[in-house]
């Protein structure tokens, strides 16, 4: 099968590029008697150049060489990734990993989607978007871990067909981390007042110059609990465990083996067991090609852009991966 694909690209690619050169040649060498020949080459050059171009990209597309999508989360997921214009990018841009699944989805040679996850988790909402994305795919989704799938990332994977990791892989932390800095006490220190003019007795709760008092906690205590339940409701439906176990899991990370037998992952191997299986679904061989963002450059320039306060944290997953860059929690 991908011998043909091959084959069948090839003439595509000579055909087109064919009828290109035939026509430069009629157009600027042949038919311009008055035109010198050293213009007319040059210009047949051009035109065939264009040429190639152009059957590259018609034997592409009449003829595509792969028939399943690979989208990568990789690193700490936000809305933005925050590499502007100069700036090293930071994980994973949520809004570019949902426009790649849905040009994927669009692209008519891509069966399936493959997501490759090596995430210690991130911010909420542009967690679910990409699982959203995945859930709206048109064909067979199957992620697989590397390193990491945890948080975040099991909240993506959740919404995949099938979820493959290694032995190795640190896999879960379903759980919810909501943080605050408190420095109270080194602004009293300092001689340093804290005065607040608000509206709404709870809009200034969590501000960092002064202390959390009880009715305050407990409203921030809810929302990470709500996070917590909705995070516990799309595991148990995605995956189809009960709440139960979810919950007794208590944000814990677990390696490849004990996830298997916990149902928290329904396979165990590498990438190449994973297209090996999607050729089983797909009865046919499988080509992968890996989509990249395709952010222009207003989408570079646009970086940075400020993240939410809670999120599905790392938690003990970040401090188990080894890496030059420490895993944050948001």
């Amino acid at each position: 099968m991908r011998t043909a694909r091959t084959v069948a690209r090839s003439l595509v690619f000579l055909v087109v590029a064919a009828i290109a050169v035939a026509a430069g040649w009629f157009l600027f060498v042949d038919f311009p008697a008055t035109v010198a020949d050293l213009l007319g080459v040059v210009l047949l050059v051009v035109v065939g150049l264009v040429g190639v171009r152009v059957a590259g990209n018609a034997a592409r597309s009449i003829v595509p060489g792969y028939n399943v999508a690979e989208v990568a989360v990789e690193g700490p997921i936000s809305r933005d990734s925050g590499g502007g214009l100069g700036r090293t990018p930071v994980g994973t841009s949520a809004d570019d990993v949902v426009e790649q699944i849905e040009r994927a989805d669009a692209d008519r040679a891509a069966d399936a989607l493959l997501l490759k996850l090596n995430t210690p988790g991130g911010e909420i909402v542009p967690s679910q978007d990409i699982r959203l994305a995945a859930e709206r795919f048109d064909g067979p989704t199957l992620a697989y871990a590397t390193d990491v799938c945890a948080s975040g990332g099991y909240e993506i994977a959740s919404g995949c067909d099938e979820l493959w990791a290694r032995e190795g892989s640190i896999v879960g932390s379903i759980g919810v981390i909501g943080s605050r800095v408190t420095v109270a006490d080194l602004a009293d220190r300092l001689g340093v007042e804290y005065e607040q003019l608000t509206a709404g007795e709870y809009k200034d709760a969590g501000a960092p110059l002064k202390e959390l008092d009880e009715d305050e906690r407990a409203y921030l205590q809810g929302i990470v609990d709500d996070y917590y339940d909705q995070f516990v409701e799309g595991v148990v439906e995605g995956r189809d465990i009960d709440a139960e176990t979810v919950r007794d899991t208590e944000a814990r990370v677990y390696l490849g083996d004990e996830a298997l037998e916990l149902g928290l992952v329904d396979e165990l191997g590498t990438r190449e067991d994973v297209v090996d299986a999607l050729e089983t679904e797909l009865g046919t061989e499988v080509a992968v090609e890996e989509f990249a963002p395709s952010r222009g450059l207003a989408g570079r320039l646009q970086g940075g852009t400020q993240r939410v306060a809670y999120a599905l944290g790392a938690g003990v997953a970040g401090t188990l991966t080894d890496d030059e860059t420490p895993l944050r929690r948001w």
